[in-house]
């Protein structure tokens, strides 16, 4: 049996999250309080804010966020279809970033008369 791999992403690491607080409570404090009050019902559901949190997650490429808004998401009753969905509108908005920054390499060529 090989020795396990070692990679930057430890899945142990997102259940001690709160733990960072150890550097500085109040600021720790602070980012935790803005959050709940970010992921609670108002104007958009508590699901609904999931299923954004998951597809920035997938954007933003953070295997903790994937971890935990796949988790949540399940839990506040969404299912895999609209999981899904929403990871598609995250790859269509971040290609579309990519494809939109294109015309600058056009209009590079076209200054360069090629």
């Amino acid at each position: 049996m090989s020795a396990p791999r070692e990679t930057y992403y430890t899945p142990e690491h997102l259940p001690k999250f709160s733990t960072i607080a150890e550097g500085n409570g109040e600021l720790a404090r602070k980012f935790f309080d803005y959050y709940g009050a970010v992921f609670a019902d108002g104007a958009l559901t508590a699901r609904e804010k999931s299923l954004i949190a998951l597809a920035v997650a997938h954007a933003v490429q953070c295997p903790y966020c994937i971890d935990a808004y796949s988790t949540d998401a399940l839990e506040k009753g969404a299912d895999l279809e609209q999981m899904t969905e929403a990871v598609h509108v995250a790859c269509a908005i971040r290609g579309g970033a990519s494809l939109v920054h294109g015309i600058q390499m056009l209009e590079h060529v076209h200054k360069k008369g090629m």
